[in-house]
């Protein structure tokens, strides 16, 4: 059961269902739920008809891939026989499989390609210089239709400059309160025990801690679930992001990710240390800060930038995920934090980033323990 379709998954359907179709090229950060999204839409489009693919896990070499996809795919097709004798004949054959394919009846059919840009992976074999504007090419001309996503946006932004008209950027958005409520849900037994205000005031609070990110809020309710139901997202969130916490591991294989896709990987980690302790600063600042020119800080700030670990507003630096530099102040260290260490660090966050609850201003610090009528005075919701 996919359940009922969101405004944006609607948007992204939409767009396949035109005539003739578009190309989303759904863009968004780690932890956003691309790849939810196209799993959603496998399932609404019909496995036989639609084919998903983690680029990211299996782009080795054009040979390899080409395999990969052919052999595990719903679709019939006829070529690439005999197997292909180069990383060019590879990749030609790939471009042939998107255009040619078909689904049951012959009616066209839908690939859904998560992390697309990873494809570039191919352009260090011979004769592939520009293996993405080649497949943009190959798909805008093909009967069929795909969905494509990247976490990467400056990088999305510069392919897609001069594609054709096909191809349409859809960013994909945070997750709102009332969907947080409804990932929450499971956590806790459908809300059958819990008031309205109360609900809402969780679902806000959640979605205010994890900047709408669905990977965070499906942890985030997974840790409550497991403490039986108790509605208190800070001591999850603490939790999450101890030393051997889930959205600990997480953030770091997002930081390293984009990190080793970047240019000056020791420079880089300096400037992100930086922005842990103190966001929203200039150049000069930062150069300062740094130690080198104003002309090299630049050049790191355009690296970080283009692998969107970093967003300038006004010619002032930040973090673009904010959970990513609460876990940067965290674990960018010489020791691993202590649990005391996590929950002030946490409780700090929290109350930046929290809107007050009118009745209770105050949040819970993690680990504290209270009387109930304390609690209720911090704004932790009883259950019953």
């Amino acid at each position: 059961m996919t359940g009922p379709a969101t405004g944006f998954e609607r948007r992204v359907l939409s767009a396949l269902e035109a005539s003739p179709s578009r190309i989303p090229m759904v863009i968004g950060g780690c932890g956003t739920g691309r790849t939810w999204l196209l799993q959603r839409t496998r399932d609404r489009v019909g496995r036989q008809s639609a084919q998903y693919i983690d680029v990211e896990r299996c782009a080795t070499t054009p040979e390899r891939f080409l395999q990969a996809v052919t052999s595990s795919s719903p679709f019939r097709w006829h070529g690439a026989e005999p197997g292909p004798t180069s990383a060019r004949e590879a990749f030609d054959a790939l471009l042939a499989f998107f255009d040619t394919a078909r689904a049951p009846g012959g009616e066209p059919c839908t690939f859904l390609l998560d992390e697309v840009l990873e494809l570039r992976t191919f352009e260090s074999f011979p004769g592939l210089r520009r293996v993405l504007r080649e497949l943009l090419e190959a798909l805008a001309s093909s009967p069929n239709r795909f969905v494509l996503t990247t976490r990467y946006v400056a990088r999305a932004h510069r392919l897609l400059r001069d594609a054709t008209a096909r191809f349409e950027v859809m960013h994909q958005p945070p997750l709102t309160p009332a969907d947080v409520t409804d990932l929450l849900a499971p956590a806790f037994g459908g809300y059958e025990r819990m008031a309205t205000d109360d609900r809402d005031y969780l679902a806000r609070t959640v979605a205010a801690l994890t900047d709408g990110r669905a990977t965070y809020v499906k942890a985030i309710g997974e840790t409550m679930a497991m403490a039986g139901g108790v509605p208190d997202p800070i001591s999850a969130l603490t939790a999450l992001l101890s030393d051997e916490g889930v959205l600990a591991r997480w953030c770091r294989f997002c930081y390293e990710l984009r990190l080793h896709r970047a240019r000056g990987y020791g420079a880089l980690k300096a400037i992100l240390d930086i922005f842990a302790e103190e966001e929203s600063i200039t150049l000069t600042e930062i150069s300062q800060r740094l130690r080198r020119t104003p002309g090299s800080t630049k050049d790191y700030l355009s690296w970080l930038e283009d692998v969107d670990l970093v967003i300038s507003r006004q010619k002032r630096y930040s973090f673009t995920d904010p959970l990513l530099r609460l876990w940067v102040r965290l674990h960018c260290r010489p020791t691993a934090p202590s649990d005391d260490d996590v929950a002030r660090e946490v409780q700090r966050y929290a109350v930046a980033r929290v809107p007050p609850r009118e009745a209770a201003p105050a949040l819970a610090y993690a680990g504290v323990d209270a009387t109930p009528e304390e609690r209720k005075n911090w704004g932790i919701i009883e259950i019953d």
